[in-house]
């Protein structure tokens, strides 16, 4: 790669990472806007939350007995308490440098609204109890601002070089959960063999691709030139419009690819387009880590 490609590279990351402040606030604010209840775990266990009561057993012990509401009515309840133990919850945040693209400058790239999208996420689970953590973090999940401080840290420390991006080979906590945003247009067989693996452990997750409005309607025609976002692949046609019926194949095959591995795994799938309000995707995806406990 000559050295003015790289410095372009060095470039973009760099504005990259001056964005994320601003994300982050971007993220608060948009964790804000979500009205979170109670932390829906609805699974019993010890914990010092009331979830519900329930008739006596043969085999309950006699402690466990709430004898105050047993005393309402001849029949005897146990109260139950709804589960607290932590879980953790891994992100991986597409680094690569597709992610930077943007069809319109009002409106953020697919890199910004990942970053938004699962540092949001990261900050509601946060509040509920939960360990987070990116998947290229070799210390393990953690829960507290400081542990979504850091997350932020490690994004801005970033420096992508690459087209495309591939989630780092983590060997994830068994039953943990895993969060995966991308475009999910570079090497699928990687991609999945990396879920694959994580399924393999009992993890459950979510996949949310992330993808520009141009991308979905390919609005070329004519002599067009293109090349990818760092410059090592580029194909220029007198007739883009004749490629559109192929390309849009293409993607919709991708997409489908990403929906398949998902209804076979139970993990959850989303298209979530840059020109789209983000809170849409918040509520779905925080939603979607309670469906895959």
């Amino acid at each position: 790669m000559s050295d003015t490609a790289n410095h372009m590279l060095h470039h973009k990351a760099r504005e990259q990472a001056a964005l994320l402040p601003p994300l982050l606030a971007e993220a608060h604010h948009l964790a804000a806007s979500v009205v979170m209840g109670t932390h829906g775990r609805r699974q019993v266990g010890m914990g010092e939350e009331f979830w519900q009561f329930r008739a006596a057993q043969p085999g309950d012990a006699w402690r466990s007995i709430d004898w105050r509401r047993s005393g309402r009515t001849d029949a005897q309840f146990i109260r139950q308490m709804e589960w607290q133990a932590a879980q953790s919850v891994l992100f991986w945040i597409d680094d690569g440098l597709s992610m930077s693209f943007s069809g319109d400058k009002s409106r953020p790239s697919k890199g910004e609204r990942a970053a938004v999208l699962g540092l949001a996420s990261a900050i509601l689970l946060v509040r509920a109890g939960e360990r987070v953590g990116l998947i290229e973090d070799a210390d393990p999940p953690k829960t507290g601002d400081s542990q979504i401080d850091r997350m932020t840290a490690q994004l801005a420390a970033r420096q992508p070089d690459q087209d495309y991006g591939l989630p780092s080979p983590q060997v994830f906590p068994k039953g943990s959960r895993a969060v995966f945003l991308s475009d999910f247009l570079g090497d699928w067989d990687a991609i999945s063999a990396t879920i694959a693996k994580a399924a393999d452990r009992n993890v459950t997750g979510a996949l949310v691709q992330i993808l520009d409005p141009v991308e979905e309607t390919f609005p070329f025609d004519g002599r067009t030139e293109f090349q990818s976002m760092t410059g090592a692949l580029r194909f220029e046609t007198l007739r883009a419009r004749g490629l559109k019926a192929a390309y849009l194949e293409r993607l919709a095959s991708r997409k489908a690819m990403a929906q398949d591995l998902c209804a076979r795994l139970g993990w959850q799938y989303l298209c979530q387009h840059s020109g789209d309000p983000a809170q849409s995707a918040l509520m779905w995806l925080y939603a979607a880590l309670e469906k895959v406990r």
